[in-house]
């Protein structure tokens, strides 16, 4: 049953991914196959055969940490333009209070991917109390914004926090993993296994063509965020397909934060 996307992860298992790796290709000396990938299209090899990037030449970092990133790195971002679901240019630094604001930026990996949809799903469940603790959710995906708005109306999702980043531009300033590895060969994506509910619920609706058309997007991973203002708090990298920031941790970091 063709649950979710192109990839079946294992033949005896029901999961599907949409197509995505992430690091900036090339491969970890040490990565070896984990899971055993099947094709379900015959189309897959023309349709998800990404162009070479120049961006992904880059470093290779195991674990996000607030002290990697530069100081500003707030107002770095806050000068890059996305897009509201609805298709209008707005910039990071006009998304929440930058001087006591406190934001969640959730980056996802791109609008075709199931476990962003899952992600997203939860997101929406968790809005209401990241709201009354006066905590400000952004979801962040990679594809235009009709792109943006399948998942908006299919999964259903609040298009007033939803953005789409087409170019990546957000997810190079924050030094997210991009490329093959990560997204098929990953340990960290065995972590979706323990999500089969939640992955079928946020499938329910689910439609590959959410997925952008820039085929090499597909390679980006996400990452989650949390800035009091210009600060950043909490940064989270994820090590592969899937691999989010629990929300309840979220949460919890949010909860120490003095909100004005």
């Amino acid at each position: 049953m063709a649950l979710f996307s192109p990839l079946a992860v294992n033949a005896r298992s029901s999961l599907f991914f949409s197509s995505s790796p992430s690091q900036r290709l090339y491969s970890h000396p040490s990565s070896q196959p984990l899971l055993t990938f099947t094709t379900q299209a015959s189309s897959f090899s023309s349709l998800y055969s990404p162009k070479p990037d120049p961006r992904w030449a880059t470093r290779f970092v195991t674990r996000a940490a607030v002290s990697e990133f530069d100081p500003s790195i707030a107002e770095i971002l806050g000068d890059v333009t996305i897009f509201t679901a609805a298709g209008d240019p707005v910039k990071f630094e006009d998304l929440w209070d930058q001087n006591e604001g406190v934001a969640v930026v959730a980056l996802l990996r791109h609008y075709g991917c199931i476990c962003c949809w899952e992600l997203a799903s939860a997101l929406k469940e968790s809005k209401a109390k990241f709201d009354a603790a006066g905590v400000k959710l952004i979801a962040v995906g990679v594809g235009t914004p009709d792109k943006a708005r399948i998942l908006a109306e299919r999964l259903p999702f609040p298009m007033d926090c939803l953005y789409a980043d087409p170019d990546r531009k957000a997810y190079d300033v924050m030094g997210l993993y991009f490329g093959l590895g990560r997204t098929f060969f990953n340990r960290a994506s065995i972590k979706v296994f323990s999500r089969i509910e939640e992955l079928k619920k946020a499938g329910k609706n689910y439609t590959i063509q959410a997925t952008p058309d820039d085929r090499s997007s597909v390679l980006q991973q996400g990452g989650m965020f949390i800035f009091k203002g210009k600060q950043l708090l909490y940064a989270r990298k994820d090590e592969g397909t899937g691999d989010h920031a629990p929300l309840d941790d979220i949460f919890n970091v949010c909860c120490k934060v003095p909100v004005s």
